[in-house]
């Protein structure tokens, strides 16, 4: 190990750069890189060899190295080596790049993956891990001498804002270490690793940043700063590991959410002023009751909630708190004191501990609000929560529930992981509560279902809003896209991983099915492998619908041959049939292949001898079609999953719904379609674009089924009476580009819900028969045709619905706007 240790100075010094190990365990490689300190690009070649060693401890086989380094660095780059890098990248056994290892979970101790190495010195250190998970979750890194972990050398990670699943943490170890363990609070969720890096931070970078960060918390202050900086020497003196990042700079942790709070949230110190008059201008101010159930909660926690309420900018509200048997002997008195300040807040306290469904039934029975707010006893409102609120109610006085955005807090105030969300998306809600935190309702809608549900702990607001919107039309609930409620993680919180609280998940299952019972009896709800969401079935009807595939093609028969055959062969669902329009094709084996399928029962051939425009190719198959449900599918795809058609069918079937769309994959594994989003890059965009496959994406929504304004037209299917009903694709404006996307909008339009499901997996090579847009003619027309989208449908472009106005235009990936 040693050895490998001191290849990897002696390549760094002959190049002038750094060195980073790529460790790996069990019939797996080890590589040594160069990479250039400032920048972290590499920057040189390696060529080395793998020598096998005897297994260790444990039965894991290592993989020792010997390191002959060939090629060179761009000239100017030569620099000295200021600290080790440490990278553990996930490989298989022939020595590429896997898509994630599996962490297995250990009983009552979270998910965890171990790692050992050549001996680090003692030191600062900064870890960043990239990791995937069936929710955000809070991991943290142990470090020891010889796997010895324990809690007092470990050091929380936090996700860096904008990145997706990448944290980062800093720390201090004053012995070095040869061993650590990733390990996540998680319970039964699945979780894959993608990359993990320790870099030894240099002299420069270590207390510019812990001045500057004692600074900012200090607000400039100087006895703050000095109390701050007497912490940080009690606590250096006092340990042999300490975690950094209670005193490093917050902005570096988010610096992607950091600069959107900066740039577009509200600032209580220079917006006040105006919500206040605004809110001053309303002719009626509802009184908005909030409701927190409390139990052992602790002290600062729960003074940090109550005055949350206190600072709010809206003043007609009153606080409803209900103390659950709390035994902590700080909890009574607290509440009794704050009720004695302020006449607005209300206290009972129940005799026993009832559990939180009780408890919040009692706080209600204090309420006299015509709205009810539900605040966590933990949790923190924005001092804009009830205002933005009050407004909501006054723009949409038949507003029958509102929602607002969120997101976390950690216990240093720092905020991450905003969950920016869609409007009103009724099989989003069928698949996971994103209605969430803050959530307000009629008082009266409340009293109408009965309240809150014993047994449904956990998941007792999901169960609350389900039997809501099942008595109110769609339109009467209300997205406010402002963050408005910050929710605490701390352990134990289903804010760090909805598995923190499994039994929360069982019982939002059980409120999924009670709602189906009563609204959709043939429907059935089970949870996704590895999410705490659910995925709900729909029966298909019999006798089953007959559906028409529709396939345009002009030549290209490689193409259509996998197409076609990948349906015929893998496709479980009966009854279909298969059109294949013909499209001027030129080669002699089209033709041969045409003769060869042209005797399936199910498959009929369609010529359509005229310039190629797909909308009147598919209006003119269409009208040869004698299926009930439609179905436009590109000369491109191939299926994965055999039962793609009945999940697709299932849903098509239903009269509430238009179009349904499926989850088409490039084929490197990668996203090319998970819905349509408007407006990005100018008119639409596809969702998660190459986003891995198997990839949970923001909050999880490349793997749950929901409604989006628009899917793409390579695998649509739609009812043949919705088809004719918004008149079928328009061959006039949109000949070959946005025809799909103008489709969806018309049958949207005309009052039906748009779904996208990744239940039904195919893959998609994009047009490569038609060609890229790369002649005078094709562009031309392809501007007019974006012209067309832009003015037709200029209002649906500039605010999609199931987007939101928090984040990007310019890419697929959910980043936030900047």
């Amino acid at each position: 190990m040693q050895e490998r240790l001191r290849y990897a100075r002696s390549a760094a010094r002959k190049f002038g750069c750094g060195a980073s190990i790529l460790s790996e365990f069990a019939g797996s490689a080890t590589a040594l890189a160069l990479w250039d300190q400032r920048t972290h690009a590499h920057v040189g070649f390696i060529a080395w060899e793998q020598i096998l060693t005897q297994p260790e401890a444990g039965g894991g086989a290592h993989r020792d190295v010997r390191v002959a380094v060939s090629g060179s660095t761009p000239a100017g780059r030569r620099r000295r080596m200021r600290g080790l890098v440490l990278d553990l990248v996930q490989r298989d056994s022939s020595g590429s790049r896997s898509p994630g290892g599996r962490a297995e979970p250990r009983p009552g101790d979270g998910s965890g993956v171990d790692f050992d190495f050549a001996t680090l010195p003692s030191g600062w250190y900064r870890i960043v891990a990239t990791l995937s998970s069936g929710v955000p979750v809070r991991p943290y890194v142990f470090v020891a001498r010889d796997h010895a972990f324990s809690r007092q050398q470990s050091a929380g990670l936090t996700r860096i804002g904008g990145t997706g699943n990448v944290y980062e943490g800093r720390f201090l170890a004053r012995l070095p270490f040869d061993s650590i363990r990733l390990q996540m609070a998680c319970g039964s969720d699945e979780i894959r690793w993608t990359s993990i890096r320790i870099d030894r931070l240099p002299h420069y970078r270590r207390f510019p940043g812990l001045f500057l960060s004692a600074l900012h918390q200090a607000e400039w202050r100087l006895a703050p700063f000095v109390a701050l900086w007497r912490d940080y020497a009690r606590v250096k003196r006092a340990r042999d590991f300490i975690d950094l990042n209670r005193f490093w700079p917050r902005q570096e942790k988010t610096a992607g959410y950091d600069r959107w709070i900066e740039r577009f949230d509200y600032d209580d110190a220079h917006d006040r002023l105006s919500l206040t008059r605004s809110v001053s201008a309303l002719p009626s101010k509802p009184l908005i009751s909030v409701l927190m159930p409390v139990y052992e909660t602790p002290r600062e926690l729960l003074d940090e909630a109550i005055r949350s309420v206190l600072a709010q900018v809206y003043g007609d509200w009153e606080l409803c708190i209900a103390n659950d048997g709390s035994k902590s002997r700080h909890i009574r008195p607290q509440l009794d004191r704050w009720a004695a300040r302020d006449r607005r807040i209300r206290v009972v306290h129940r005799a026993g501990n009832g559990q939180i469904s009780r408890a919040t039934n009692d706080a209600f029975a204090l309420a006299t609000g015509q709205w009810i707010a539900m605040l966590d006893h933990d949790d923190v409102l924005a001092p804009n929560a009830l205002a933005e609120i009050a407004l909501a109610i006054a723009a949409r006085p038949d507003a029958a529930l509102i929602y607002s955005d969120e997101d976390k807090i950690d216990g240093s105030g720092r905020r991450f992981d905003p969950h920016f969300k869609p409007d009103h998306s009724p099989e989003l809600l069928r698949s996971m509560n994103y209605f969430n935190h803050l959530t307000v309702c009629r008082a009266d809608l409340v009293r109408a279902v009965g309240g809150w549900r014993p047994g449904f702990e956990g998941a007792q607001d999901y169960d609350l809003v389900l039997r809501i919107v099942e008595q109110v039309a769609p339109e009467r609930i209300v997205h406010v896209p402002k963050v408005l409620y910050h929710w605490r993680a701390t352990t134990g919180s289903t804010a760090l991983a909805g598995s923190e609280k499994d039994y929360a998940c069982r019982n939002g299952l059980r409120a999924l099915e009670g709602h189906l019972s009563r609204t959709t009896p043939d429907a059935r709800a089970i949870r996704i492998p590895g999410l705490p969401f659910y995925r709900v079935r729909h029966a298909i009807r019999q006798p089953a619908p007959l559906v028409t595939l529709i396939i345009p093609t002009r030549d290209r028969v490689d193409l259509l041959r996998v197409a076609v055959g990948s349906i015929l062969e893998k496709t479980t669902y009966q009854p279909f049939e298969i059109i294949v329009v013909d499209n001027n094709s030129e080669q002699a084996e089209t033709f041969a292949y045409f003769d060869e399928i042209a005797s399936h029962p199910n498959l009929r051939i369609v010529r359509y001898p005229h310039p190629f425009n797909y909308s009147a190719i598919n209006n003119e198959a269409v009208r040869h079609a004698r299926g009930e449900i439609i179905g436009l599918v590109n000369n491109d795809v191939e299926v994965i999953t055999p039962d793609w058609l009945d999940e697709m069918v299932s849903w098509a079937q239903l009269d509430r719904v238009g179009c349904v769309g499926a989850k088409l994959y490039f084929p490197d594994e990668t996203i090319q379609h998970a819905g349509v989003i408007l407006g990005l890059g100018g008119v639409a965009g596809h969702s998660h674009k190459y986003l891995p496959r198997g990839e949970n994406g923001y909050f999880s929504r490349a793997r749950v089924l929901q409604n989006l304004s628009a899917v793409t037209g390579a695998c649509l299917l739609v009812r043949r009476t919705v088809y004719d009903e918004v008149g079928g694709l328009d061959e006039v404006s949109f000949e070959v580009a946005f025809n799909d996307v103008d489709f969806c909008l018309r049958v949207r339009a005309a009052g039906y819900d748009n779904v996208w499901t990744p239940f039904a997996e195919l893959y998609h090579h994009e047009s490569p028969s038609r060609g890229p847009e790369d002649t005078p003619e094709k562009r031309a027309r392809f501007d007019r045709e974006n012209a067309q989208m832009k003015q037709r449908w200029a209002a649906q472009l500039a605010a999609d619905p199931f987007y939101s106005p928090n984040l990007t235009m310019d890419s697929e990936d959910f980043g936030l706007k900047r």
